[in-house]
């Protein structure tokens, strides 16, 4: 019987890694994984897509239709990677997640990824809600807080996600690194807190706990505001800290200030072409210009800098 071939990206490690993304999947346009896998490859990650729903488009348009995956049908998917040994990944990343069980679910994939490699890095966009409004039932907030903070290596919720899961207003940069400690105090060595509206500023919060004996080293970065509502920006910047943290695994700030410049590139590329178009961009939701932005995302110049708190 012939010999099966080794999987190359674990029999020949790449400086990059191997990404188990679990997010949302619409046929046309980019948020979830047709917003986090193109990024990722482009920055040299082998990335394996688990699509929790599947939707003709996203659901900000007058109608869609689709399938949603649910637990049991996760499991089945990581049951036959397992049978053939398949299940070796440096990272998990997961976003937009509809229920408990399915959310229970991915508890028991990190596990068995860790019990596969215990180095395992899972970065958790906490995907909540926004500006006040739930996106999901009430009961996942406190599964998020019990048993999935404590798990993730970063957590990447925006400024009402953060209130969430934390318990804490937020209305001074002071209340965002509280809000950082605490989570830290829970359990992930990195936190993003990836837009915060304070004092009329758009907001990066970045904290990362190198030691438990020591204070994290923490920083912000002033994101410039486009007149503009983007959908999938969220799950695009998580996938771009993944892929630049891992490239430089000490120092958050600069794989923050390049996620931050690379995005900001691209909405700009989006609203240009959208009025190129003859289409006022602030009228309506915007699909992003993913493909056109291959430069942007490689190779970002860095145009947002991260300042350091002291």
């Amino acid at each position: 019987m012939a010999r099966r071939p080794p999987l190359l990206s674990v029999a020949l490690p790449s400086d990059t890694g191997r990404v188990l993304s679990i997010q949302s999947h619409t046929v046309q346009g980019y948020v979830g994984n047709k917003s986090a896998v193109f990024p990722l490859q482009l920055l040299g990650f082998d990335v394996d897509p688990i699509n929790s729903v599947q939707f003709s488009n996203h659901t900000g348009y007058p109608t869609f239709r689709g399938q949603v995956l649910n637990g049991s049908q996760l499991w089945d998917l990581i049951e036959g990677l397992e049978e053939n040994d398949l299940l070796h990944y440096t990272h998990l990343l997961t976003g937009y997640i509809g229920s408990v069980s399915f959310l229970t679910t991915v508890l028991q994939v990190v596990d068995k990824l860790r019990s596969v490699n215990p180095d395992l890095v899972y970065v958790c966009d906490p995907v909540l809600g926004d500006e006040g409004k739930l996106y999901v039932p009430q009961d996942l907030i406190s599964v998020y807080q019990q048993k999935v903070v404590p798990v993730a290596t970063m957590l990447t919720p925006n400024q009402f996600e953060v209130e969430l899961l934390t318990g804490l207003r937020i209305t001074s940069e002071e209340d965002g690194l509280k809000a950082c400690n605490t989570l830290h105090d829970a359990g992930p060595r990195k936190v993003v807190i990836t837009s915060a509206l304070i004092d009329n500023k758009l907001l990066l919060i970045g904290s990362h706990k190198k030691a438990k004996e020591q204070p994290p080293e923490q920083f912000k970065i002033e994101i410039p505001k486009i007149p503009a509502y983007f959908t999938g920006t969220g799950d695009l910047t998580t996938a771009l800290l993944l892929g630049w943290s891992n490239k430089y695994p000490d120092n958050l700030e600069t794989a923050a200030e390049l996620a931050v410049s690379s995005l900001q590139a691209l909405l700009r590329r989006t609203v240009e072409d959208y009025k190129r178009a003859g289409f006022d961009p602030s009228t309506s939701s915007l699909e992003i210009r993913l493909i056109q932005s291959q430069d942007e995302i490689r190779s970002p110049q860095i145009t947002c800098k991260a300042v350091k708190y002291r």
